[in-house]
């Protein structure tokens, strides 16, 4: 082994640890996050006041990890790093898919609607949807990503403009409580959608898990990656599935969060380094895990819950996608 190769493998061995080692101080923070929502300020009925955070935790988990799971591969397959799932129209179609109801029934059917009922109306029509658009523009005859980025785009300012046009139609008590239901929250998650939805990321996660080595190589280019032997179309394919099914069930779970892909998935290739699937997604997971827990817990003991989880995400998340999208000016 000469020098230079010596050199070359004591640095990619510092990397791991590194590598490594933020994992594992990113793990201890969301760990001690979750505990401190957990236990502070906890008073009354211990128990049951207990399991209510812990369901609470149960849905910020499930949530940060297809989140962070999500936008990472997003980013990976169309070789952009502010765009994220959310662009294709998903949060715009929930928008819409509430405002309808709403328009047609009234707030109380909104309210009263099992949630299992609802969670199957929306999670199913926003995946319908993404299918339809992958089938209409990513098949046999088209292999422009950014042309199904570009539609979904103009699809999402479509459902964007029909759910203001019949927002203003309502009756104002109504638009009351349908504003309300446009935040993500957190508070009242149904157990049996948790555990669904759970089951569902676990078996998505195991299945994107296998795709992580060929993603390594996407992140190159759609030429090197063919070039390295690396099957480019299916692999994107089989990840736009797991981006639809998990961004479409997220979203159905609590409601929209926009900015929260950007801002974990870019802040996980900042602290790992690294642009290796098997560390940036656990980590992008983690990060997102720390900022919805960690957001949670300062909105109920600081803020009084005067605002929304979302809002101040949000906020901070279009602060963080505008610096990024100076400094990719300046490149």
């Amino acid at each position: 082994m000469t020098e230079a190769q010596a050199g070359a493998s004591r640095k990619a061995t510092k990397d791991v640890v590194g590598q490594r080692r933020v994992l594992g101080v990113l793990t201890v923070v969301a760990l001690a996050t979750v505990v401190a929502f957990c236990t502070i300020g906890l008073t009354g009925n211990l128990e049951y006041a207990l399991g209510i955070r812990l369901r609470k935790v149960a849905a910020m988990v499930a949530v940060g990890i297809a989140v962070g799971y999500s936008s990472v591969l997003f980013q990976t397959v169309t070789n952009n790093r502010i765009l994220t799932p959310q662009i294709m129209g998903f949060d715009s179609l929930f928008v819409l898919i509430q405002t309808l109801i709403v328009y047609f029934a009234g707030a109380i059917a909104l309210s009263s609607t099992d949630p299992r009922l609802l969670f199957a109306v929306q999670s199913g029509l926003m995946i319908v949807f993404a299918f339809a658009l992958h089938r209409w523009l990513f098949d046999r005859n088209s292999r422009d990503l950014y042309l199904l980025v570009l539609v979904g785009v103009i699809f999402g300012t479509l459902f964007s403009s029909l759910s203001s046009l019949a927002s203003r139609l309502i009756n104002p008590n109504d638009f009351v409580t349908l504003q309300d239901s446009l935040f993500a929250s957190f508070n009242s998650v149904d157990e049996s959608l948790l555990w669904f939805s759970a089951v569902l990321l676990v078996a998505l996660g195991a299945w994107g898990a296998r795709l992580f080595r060929k993603l390594d190589v996407v992140a190159l280019g759609r030429d090197t990656s063919i070039s390295l032997g690396v099957h480019h179309r299916s692999v994107v394919n089989r990840s736009l599935v797991i981006i639809a099914v998990l961004v479409s069930v997220s979203t159905a779970l609590v409601g929209p969060i926009t900015f929260l892909g950007v801002l974990v998935a870019n802040l996980a290739r900042q602290l790992t380094r690294t642009f290796r699937h098997a560390v940036v997604v656990p980590a992008a997971s983690l990060v997102a895990i720390i900022t919805l827990v960690g957001g949670q817990l300062v909105l109920e003991q600081v803020l009084g819950m005067d605002t929304a989880l979302s809002v101040v995400i949000n906020f901070g998340g279009g602060l963080y996608f505008l610096v990024l999208l100076v400094r990719e000016s300046t490149r």
